[in-house]
């Protein structure tokens, strides 16, 4: 809707599109994440100053702020979109609890305009935001009470997490979200959650990675979100492993010092399961 074109898309394209979704998934549930560019995915429409690193500059929920012509045509859209249908909201890389409500009291703002308008919606919507910033992760207790759901987006939360820039060749080396670093502060996000009664889930390469999913599942993350080719592996895998093993591996892999000490753990895990399988 919003990459490779020269004008931005309106709230009736936008409608268009999302109410589609709705309707084919009919009531499914459908998360819909707001506006997510910037950084590696700007926009030829939205002229921004230079920025020295774009990955730490305006991009995300940071540049929807900044645009709420912008962002306002999109949440009437994903409101509108409701009507009928179990779509929720997402907000993209929030770091500070002052966002995750700057952008709430826009949504509350265009939902009471559309219900001034009489424009059929849902009566409740549930509204998440990403965790990708360790600020986020690290005070995910303070923002459980103000969401309903958490998705960790693995990518960034490594990339942010060890200094080391996603697209960087050179420092390739560093990302990899089994890095303990990564996994503890997964395990703080879940367990803010779990107090809170929210669920979480994790997107991104870490969700698909099949030495990463039994830890995941150990740390009490409740749902993966990846490509569609990815998941009859991985629901096969899930089958082949109990609740009580993957916490295990999961409270092993948070004392160990690096990702290739995790890797190599989890490794061996499945080569005993598979030397008892065939004996």
């Amino acid at each position: 809707l919003f990459l490779e074109r020269t004008g931005a898309p309106d709230e009736t394209e936008q409608y268009e599109a999302y109410s589609a979704i709705a309707q084919m998934m009919e009531q499914r549930p459908v998360v819909v994440r707001t506006l997510d560019v910037g950084g590696d995915k700007p926009l030829a429409y939205i002229p921004l100053a230079r920025e020295e690193n774009p990955f730490l500059g305006q991009r995300a929920i940071r540049l929807s702020l900044n645009q709420p012509d912008l962002f306002t045509a999109q949440l009437r859209a994903i409101l509108r979109s409701t009507a009928g249908h179990n779509l929720k909201v997402m907000f993209p890389m929030i770091a500070d609890i002052g966002e995750l409500r700057r952008a709430r009291a826009m949504l509350d703002a265009v939902s009471s305009r559309l219900r001034t308008e009489s424009i059929p919606m849902a009566a409740s919507i549930e509204v998440g935001m990403m965790v990708e910033v360790p600020s986020a992760a690290l005070l995910a207790h303070v923002f459980a009470s103000e969401v309903d759901f958490f998705s960790i987006g693995s990518n960034d939360l490594v990339q942010y997490t060890l200094a080391a820039e996603r697209g960087n060749a050179a420092v390739a080396y560093l990302q990899d979200g089994l890095h303990p670093a990564v996994l503890i502060q997964i395990q703080h996000v879940v367990h803010s959650a779990q107090r809170a009664g929210r669920w979480v889930s994790v997107c991104g390469e870490l969700a698909a990675d099949h030495e990463a999913v039994p830890i995941l599942i150990g740390l009490g993350v409740q749902k993966l979100s990846m490509a569609p080719g990815a998941i009859p592996q991985i629901k096969e895998l899930i089958r082949r492993l109990s609740q009580e093993e993957v916490k295990h591996w999961a409270d092993q892999a948070l004392r160990m010092e690096s990702s290739e000490a995790v890797r190599r753990f989890v490794r061996a895990q499945y080569a005993a399961i598979g030397n008892s399988d065939r004996g």
